[in-house]
């Protein structure tokens, strides 16, 4: 039953074998086997890149930013230009983006921070101005701050309202609030106490920058360590299925914008002593963005279940040394947001789930 000349005849073996068939007849199996699992082998090399640069694109991107001005911008490796000028600048931002991230853990979001930062300030601005103990004003400003994130946290907790809706609230009538406080007027600080936080220098670094790395090494510590750290991430990754484990998903999300909030409330006050003054109309705008595209650029997708303390600080870091870089070498301030917003753009494309 020969089909001509593409078959071959072995000996002991009747019948005719066709010339493609590995040895061992039976070799076809694990052909087509190896065929099927190419694209899987070729696949993988591609989601080990992806996965690379959503953890450590910021921080090759900050490295490679570090470079370019060492190189290239004159003076940049000194301690004025990288204490006092970078650090010194993205501090504020570091610290607000720590408490961005843990609420993007648990799925949710705060719009509200940069009018959070508007109402400390005028508070403890103007207990100061009024003339209350330093002690007593920060305290005031930080425990107003704690109420408003947890005016946040109650709507998103225990009333179902989505983040976004929630913390627009605040967002617009937060600015009002700070606004009356002061009746929309500039007031001047001078006030060495109050202003510590803002102006001092211990051991020669700006006291904003460590500041905001206790606060990093206390919020990775927490969400490292103890069993809070671990119910945000659970709350975030799959909060029907954590309440059906058992855990406080409402007091966890509650936490987490209270933290927001009384770290945008810090921030509110380096904010009014750094610059000698307190202004309820240009304090903190912009920050919940700044804060997000920190988050966002670290690779912490914004759609909850994971967190990256130190990732935010770097993400926050490249953005205000690539604003910096932009503007030092003749871009304008509007273009350089632009290329920030395409990178923001590229981080998450990074983090879009595979097909």
């Amino acid at each position: 039953m020969s089909n001509g000349s593409g078959t071959s005849s072995r000996p002991g073996n009747p019948g005719p074998v066709p010339d493609s068939e590995p040895e061992g007849g039976a070799g076809a199996e694990p052909a087509r086997g190896s065929t099927s699992s190419a694209p899987a082998e070729r696949a993988r090399p591609r989601v080990q890149w992806k996965a690379l640069a959503q953890r450590y694109g910021a921080l090759f991107a900050l490295i490679v930013l570090f470079i370019y001005n060492a190189v290239d911008t004159p003076f940049f490796l000194t301690q004025q230009s990288l204490l006092f000028i970078q650090l010194r600048q993205a501090a504020p931002i570091a610290i607000v983006a720590v408490g961005m991230a843990i609420v993007i853990g648990t799925a949710g979001i705060d719009l509200s921070v940069g009018s959070v930062m508007a109402i400390a300030g005028q508070v403890g601005a103007t207990l100061v101005l009024h003339d209350h103990p330093f002690v007593v004003a920060i305290i005031a400003a930080l425990l107003v701050s704690a109420l408003c994130g947890l005016f946040n946290g109650t709507l998103v907790a225990w009333f179902g309202v989505q983040p976004i809706i929630a913390t627009l609230i605040l967002f617009i009538a937060g600015r009002g609030i700070a606004q009356l406080i002061t009746g929309g007027e500039l007031q001047p600080l001078a006030n060495p106490h109050f202003q510590w936080i803002g102006l001092a220098r211990p051991f020669g670094v700006p006291a904003q920058v460590i500041i905001a790395l206790l606060v990093t090494v206390v919020a990775w510590l927490v969400m490292k360590l103890t069993v809070y750290g671990r119910q945000v991430l659970a709350v975030g990754g799959n909060e029907t299925a954590s309440r059906l484990a058992g855990l406080p998903a409402a007091r966890v999300k509650l936490w987490a914008y209270v933290t927001s909030a009384v770290l945008a409330g810090l921030v509110g006050l380096i904010t009014v002593s750094a610059t000698s003054a307190s202004d309820a109309n240009n304090t903190g705008v912009g920050m919940e963005l700044d804060a997000i595209a920190a988050v966002a650029v670290a690779g912490t997708p914004l759609t909850g279940g994971k967190v990256t303390i130190w990732g935010a600080v770097v993400g926050a870091v490249m953005l205000k040394l690539l604003q910096n870089t932009l503007i030092t070498h003749g871009i304008t301030k509007e273009v350089a947001q632009m290329i920030e917003g395409a990178v923001i753009v590229v981080a998450l494309w990074l983090q879009r789930p595979e097909a």
